[in-house]
């Protein structure tokens, strides 16, 4: 790749674009140089832009919009995890501090209108960039609209420390990282009571999200999408057989 749009010979020519992998719904995000081209998100450029102006650091710039009308962001440098696995409690804590200065940035924002604040709505590990194995920064911020801090955490709850497969830790263990999140985001006590009616919420939205979404919008074959589905269920059945210790690990 030629960087700084010149050859050798100082001849100015394009910068190769860079197709970025993982991501599960929008298409056409590429990479090009020290940025990031995808397809235009209004209220996602207003929100960055928004973060920019109060200092948080942990997300993209808007940079604009290139001759295509697709918006520009900068490229942050790190590790986008492909795959949810179990995350050391030390991760879980700083993805939960991460998001609560991400949700304070916006709080009281003309953008978050009649909403305690502006969510993400996919606070997954698959859209945190981690540097020195720590999530430092959050991408992707095309489902970003106002709602309550709870939708945000608990769907992290689910996606960060939760899992139904046979060879995930324990219950105990799963439990206490949800402690750790909600410790890490500073959650106070009247939002931990409900913290798991939350996790089962976005469990439920998850599955009725992809069966309501159109299949040519996304990159999934009808099975993968139906995998989506069956997986979300099973992650909520698991989630409310064992209600009373999450619960529990939250008191």
């Amino acid at each position: 790749m030629v960087l700084d749009g010149e050859t050798g010979e100082g001849s100015p020519v394009a910068e190769e674009e860079v197709v970025l992998r993982g991501g599960r719904m929008t298409r056409g995000v590429v990479r090009v140089g020290s940025t990031v081209r995808r397809p235009a998100s209004p209220f996602a450029a207003s929100v960055l832009r928004h973060l920019e102006q109060r200092g948080f650091a942990g997300a993209p710039r808007w940079l604009g919009q290139d001759d295509t009308g697709r918006d520009i962001l900068s490229y942050l440098p790190g590790l986008v995890p492909e795959k949810f696995r179990t995350w050391s409690d030390a991760q879980v804590a700083a993805a939960g501090a991460l998001a609560r200065e991400l949700h304070e940035a916006t709080r009281g924002s003309h953008l978050a209108g009649s909403q305690p604040v502006v969510c993400h709505h996919d606070l997954g590990p698959n859209n945190a960039v981690f540097r020195n194995g720590v999530p430092v920064a959050f991408i992707d911020f095309d489902l970003a609209a106002p709602g309550s801090p709870l939708e945000d955490v608990g769907y992290m709850a689910w996606v960060w420390c939760v899992s139904s497969k046979a060879e995930a830790p324990s219950v105990e263990f799963q439990a206490a990282q949800v402690r750790m999140l909600a410790d890490g985001y500073g959650m106070p006590v009247k939002q931990r009571a409900v913290l798991v009616d939350a996790m089962l919420e976005r469990q439920s939205r998850n599955a009725r999200f992809w069966g309501e979404l159109p299949e040519a919008s996304v990159e999934a074959t009808p099975e993968q999408l139906a995998e989506r589905i069956a997986w979300s269920r099973r992650e909520h059945a698991f989630t409310a057989d064992h209600r009373r210790e999450f619960a529990a690990a939250l008191a």
